[in-house]
């Protein structure tokens, strides 16, 4: 835990009491604040309380006398209307800010030359950050993971001299940490996403590029135009900036060419490592990832050749193209963090022959989006209540089967793909769709893929 002691002695109101706001509360009692805690849910109240926290419905007290008000990322500061403590606290002039400007206040505080990565972007942050700390603990440096990637900021270990931070931020976090100052920023890209919670992509944008613009080096990607517009504006306010693309050729940065990354300046570009080959990085997406992995390991001091032994030994982001076994000229591929088919694409875009399994509790738009890697699908196995809408998108496009279960989906695609002798080919699950109709969530579902995929007889497991 990183007790909070910035806001020793004095009073803060907190609103939301689960997983990260409970580790938030009792991170600011711990370092000696006087917290007012609440939450909509009784049962989260009543968590709280038995834990330690002083607790009290924020309708009912006086809020002029707090410091600050921490509010969890989850609960809306703006749109579609802000929350009636946002309102409570704007009323009496408390400032509003969250678990990761906390963090920010303890290392300026305690430890503000120790190295701080945090990544941002619509797509890839997960996969970005798990990579950067890998490096980093690959190549023997006390590495902290956490934020946005599952693990709250505050839980991790102190702030000290050498000690490397690595956190993945939500819009929503960027939102409340107006004083954000990474040693190496990084916004990965930008599309539309999240909008109910900001109205506007141009307002989704602003709060993105505040994590760049604070930064002693700004990694941007720049294959989209809003992003490239805040690349220009980061430089010319005079912040390192190290652009990065997977489409273009760049006079001066990192850039992609296939597997290829290439680190130019001043108009000449040579290679800096090759992707090929290392099955946890592959496509076009995680070339881009892997160019803002490198960018910021270059700048917080890691050398050349420990962020390519990093690469090459990266055992991918769990759940997220994560080779899990193998058979012969098989391949299984868990993909269960993708809910939605944009988050899919990826993964369909990667590999040649795929036996696609795919369906859960559908979200708007279906499938219709991924028909450009239809025939890359030798055959799809359809499960959960998505299936029907699903074999109506693929048609006569692609060969389907209403499987129903993942168990049964895994069985049949591994006996069909097993008997494939066009080549290479990968069973994955890349659902395009929410768990909730069968799994609790995507981990729970991912974990029973690679449970089913265990179970084959003669597959080498990977991981």
């Amino acid at each position: 835990m990183i007790p909070v002691t910035t806001f020793s002695g004095g009073k803060v109101a907190l609103f939301g009491l689960g997983g990260s706001g409970l580790a938030t509360a009792q991170a600011l009692v711990a370092g000696g604040a006087d917290v007012t805690a609440w939450d909509d849910n009784p049962d989260s109240v009543a968590k709280a309380s038995a834990a330690g926290v002083p607790t009290a419905d924020l309708r009912t007290v006086e809020w002029s006398g707090f410091a600050a008000f921490v509010l969890s990322p989850g609960v809306p500061l703006t749109h579609p209307k802000p929350h009636w403590t946002v309102d409570l606290a704007h009323a009496s002039g408390v400032e509003i800010i969250g678990d990761v400007e906390l963090f920010v206040r303890e290392r300026r505080a305690h430890a503000p030359d120790c190295p701080f990565i945090a990544i941002t972007g619509t797509n890839g942050k997960s996969t970005t950050t798990a990579l950067i700390a890998h490096i980093l603990k690959e190549s023997g440096r006390d590495t902290q993971l956490g934020g946005n990637i599952g693990t709250a900021v505050l839980t991790l270990d102190p702030p000290k001299a050498g000690r490397f931070y690595v956190v993945e931020c939500s819009s929503y976090q960027i939102d409340l940490a107006p004083t954000l100052n990474p040693s190496a920023g990084i916004l990965l890209n930008l599309t539309p996403d999240h909008l109910d919670r900001h109205g506007t992509m141009q307002h989704y944008a602003d709060i993105k590029e505040r994590l760049v613009a604070g930064s002693g080096t700004a990694t941007v990607g720049v294959d989209d135009s809003f992003s490239a517009l805040i690349a220009d504006r980061v430089e010319r306010a005079g912040t390192k900036t190290v652009r990065i693309s997977r489409r273009h050729v760049l006079a001066n940065g990192l850039y992609a060419e296939g597997s290829r990354i290439l680190k130019a300046e001043g108009g000449t570009s040579s290679l800096f490592v090759d992707l090929d080959g290392i099955q946890t990085l592959r496509g076009g997406h995680n070339a881009q990832n892997a160019a803002a992995a490198i960018a910021a390991c270059l700048a917080v001091g890691v050398s050349a050749v420990e962020i390519r032994d990093g690469l090459k030994s990266f055992p991918g982001l769990k759940h997220r193209m994560q080779p899990v076994g193998r058979k012969g000229a098989v391949v299984f591929v868990n993909d269960s963090k993708a809910t939605n088919a944009d988050a899919a694409a990826p993964a369909l875009s990667s590999y040649e022959r795929i036996y696609w399994i795919a369906g859960g509790l559908p979200k708007e738009g279906g499938i219709t989006t991924l028909a450009p890697f239809f025939p890359k699908i030798v055959k799809a196995y359809l499960i959960g209540e998505a299936a029907p809408a699903f074999a109506a998108t693929l048609g006569e496009a692609v060969p389907y089967e209403i499987s129903g279960t993942l168990e049964q989906a895994v069985a049949h695609a591994a006996a069909e793909a097993g008997k494939d002798e066009a080549g290479p080919s990968a069973v994955m699950l890349s659902p395009a769709c929410a768990s909730f109709d069968q799994y609790k969530n995507f981990e729970v579902r991912g974990d029973a893929f690679v449970g089913h995929v265990r179970a084959i007889d003669g597959v080498t497991m990977l991981i």
